[in-house]
Order: structure tokens, then sequence, then C-alpha cells
């Protein structure tokens, strides 16, 4: 992912009532973007430096991954799940003569499969 692209996304982020009140849901979408090989080296930085407060608020041991799918209860091959589903809807995009956002696509994935 190209670092204008980053730059965007986070502004995007930061300005966005997508989270507000809903400090779980970047989590999650950067665990999917994790997944698909798509965070970008500051955001993985980033979570890594807020693994001692994530361990404390979340009572979980381990990095940042492993204490968001601990939590969430998620199942040992989620990231295999997560890839599996990008790959089939890079391709669904692909026939439709379009790309698939890495950003839109983890929204999309955590809207319909983690949170309610």
């Amino acid at each position: 992912m190209s670092s204008g692209m980053r730059s965007t996304m986070l502004d995007r982020m930061a300005t966005s009532n997508r989270y507000a009140g809903r400090p779980m849901l970047r989590l999650l979408e950067c665990y999917v973007l994790w997944a698909i090989g798509e965070l970008g080296e500051k955001e993985e930085a980033r979570l890594g430096q807020m693994e001692s407060k994530l361990r404390q608020v979340f009572n979980q041991q381990g990095d940042w991954r492993e204490i968001v799918s601990r939590t969430m209860e998620m199942p040992a091959n989620i990231p295999d799940l997560i890839r599996a589903k990008w790959t089939e809807n890079v391709e669904i995009a692909k026939r439709h003569s379009t790309e698939l956002d890495p950003q839109q696509f983890a929204e999309m994935f955590v809207d319909a499969n983690l949170v309610k």
C-alpha cells in the first residue's frame, strides 16, 4: 500500500464517526488488514506500542493480534478464513473491472462477521 493511501486512510479515520465510541472496531479492521497483508508499517508499529495497554484493558497476554483474537473468541484459523474471503472478493472485483480497496474490505468484513 502506498504511503499516500495510508495517509488518506488515517485522515479519514480521524474524521470518521464510524469509530466514535467503538474503539474495538478499528482494532478489528487492523486485524483484517494484517491478515490480508495490507496493514501499514506505521499502523503495525503503533499497535505494537499499544500492546501493554491492550493487555491491561482486556486482561489478555500476547501481542495485539493475539489479544484481539482472544477477546473476540475468534477461531484459530480466522486469518486463513479472512485471506480466503479477501482472495474471493478480489477476484469478484476483477471480473467487474474494478479494484477492491483493502480498507473497504476490512470494514465490510468486520461489519458482516465480527460486530453486531
